[in-house]
């Protein structure tokens, strides 16, 4: 199995809200871009948390929005074994440093895990902390059900931002 490695953070100090994914799939890793998939219901789900049409933006325009809507992203595993995409096949994952990222957003209310992997493996990385935890079902193509079912969970992110 080869060694994967996630992306470095993209946060803002003033950031309400931080997602966490597990690690990125085998398309984000070949174009360095989180949530590279176009299957990737991501994009998408954040659209209406945001209030702006993601999928029409460049990558880096993406980013801004989510920084400007007060959204960090990272991902629970720094490195890790993994065949294919699918988290079920992580193995020997080490953490990224979540508690110093923690520190560096003083305005933090609430942790998003996007999906039940990234929530196993990194809940106890945010435990003792005075934020909200929201377990998100996963915006990844594995996971089946359809984006209009997934958008009330996710939009429970919009009362973090205020």
């Amino acid at each position: 199995m080869t060694v994967k490695s996630s992306f470095p953070p993209v946060a803002a100090p003033d950031a309400r809200v931080l997602v966490l994914g597990s690690l990125p799939g085998e398309r984000s890793l070949a174009e360095r871009r989180y949530y590279a998939h176009p299957q990737n219901q991501f994009w998408e789900l954040m659209t209406p948390i945001v209030g702006q049409d993601l999928r029409s933006l460049g990558y880096q325009e993406r980013l801004e929005a989510l920084k400007a809507a007060r959204i960090a992203l990272w991902d629970v595993v720094a490195t890790a074994r993994r065949v294919g995409s699918t988290d079920a096949t992580i193995r020997d994952a080490a953490a990224n440093d979540l508690p110093t990222l923690l520190d560096r957003l003083p305005a933090l209310r609430a942790v998003a895990f996007n999906g039940g992997k990234a929530l196993s493996l990194g809940r106890t990385l945010v435990e003792g902390r005075n934020l909200a935890v929201l377990a998100l079902p996963s915006s990844s193509p594995l996971h089946t059900v359809g984006r209009t079912a997934k958008q009330p969970a996710w939009d429970a992110i919009t009362a973090y931002l205020r």
